[in-house]
């Protein structure tokens, strides 16, 4: 994006009053002996889309992850500092979190659909949590791949592999997947990345959907799509969170000269 301005987007509306989903204070990330991030504090609004926007390896995909724990995967990785979802500090003793990630939904860059029909993709983590009968998973997958927009294409043949469809389609795939435990937010890391143009703006218009039912924190890299989809954006630089607001305020009147430097495409 080096020496393009970003052409002026209608925005999402102004964000209205709302109530902290995900509280973070105090946010250090290391791995091994490497410090990732340093002392990020934000708040996350329910029923919300969060940008998350920097040069690559500033911590964005490293910071998603603390969100739902996922870090916990990778050997060597440690946090410290608060992070609390509804109240509760997801790093306490005696916290579950294969829990936390039921609650906190994560999709990711490149699709990752199991090896498995449609229908058992999306019933993959019902199954894991103890659901067997068969009319309830039928009635919750229906309701995940109509909550990913996805139903009407799929419908007729939900025992056919998910390794078939579209890279867009599988991305949705993966999205109802997220959905069908319900949770309480979705975070998605650079979701549209590997997609077409014509993808890309159906997974923006689910994103615009989703909102109204759950809270979203998305990375990405694309200047133009955080202006189109998100209502409040976070910049990052070097592992520390430079300035976060309203995204319109962001893209045409950020505090930070740095941000402003980058939103324009001075440098990243």
């Amino acid at each position: 994006m080096s020496g393009q301005t970003i052409t002026e987007q209608p925005g999402p509306p102004t964000p209205v009053a709302s109530q902290s989903k995900i509280v973070v204070s105090g946010l250090d990330a290391f791995y091994g002996n490497v410090q990732v991030l340093h002392g990020i504090s934000m708040d996350i609004l329910e029923h919300q889309v969060t940008a998350l926007i920097g040069p690559s390896g500033c911590g964005k995909s490293t910071f998603l992850r603390c969100l739902n724990r996922m870090n916990d995967l990778i050997p060597g990785a440690r946090v410290s500092g608060n992070v609390l979802l509804s109240g509760l500090d997801i790093y306490a003793r005696g916290v579950d979190a294969v829990e936390v990630r039921k609650r906190v939904g994560m999709v990711f860059q490149k699709s990752n659909p199991f090896p498995k029909s449609i229908f058992d993709n999306v019933a993959y983590g019902l199954r894991l949590a103890g659901v067997r009968n068969r009319s309830a998973l039928e009635e919750r997958v229906e309701e995940s791949l109509k909550d990913a927009a996805l139903w009407d294409e799929v419908k007729d043949r939900l025992n056919q592999s998910a390794l078939d469809l579209s890279g867009g389609q599988q991305q949705r795939v993966c999205i109802a997947r997220a959905l069908a435990v319900k949770p309480e937010v979705v975070l998605m890391d650079e979701p549209a990345s590997a997609l077409d143009p014509g993808a890309t703006t159906k997974i923006e218009e689910l994103i615009h959907d989703l909102r109204s039912h759950y809270t979203i924190v998305i990375v990405t890299h694309n200047m133009q799509q955080a202006a189109r989809v998100a209502d409040f954006t976070a910049y990052f630089y070097l592992g520390k969170l430079v300035e976060m607001g309203p995204t319109r305020q962001i893209f045409t009147n950020p505090e930070n000269k740095h941000t402003e430097d980058y939103i324009t495409g001075r440098f990243g």
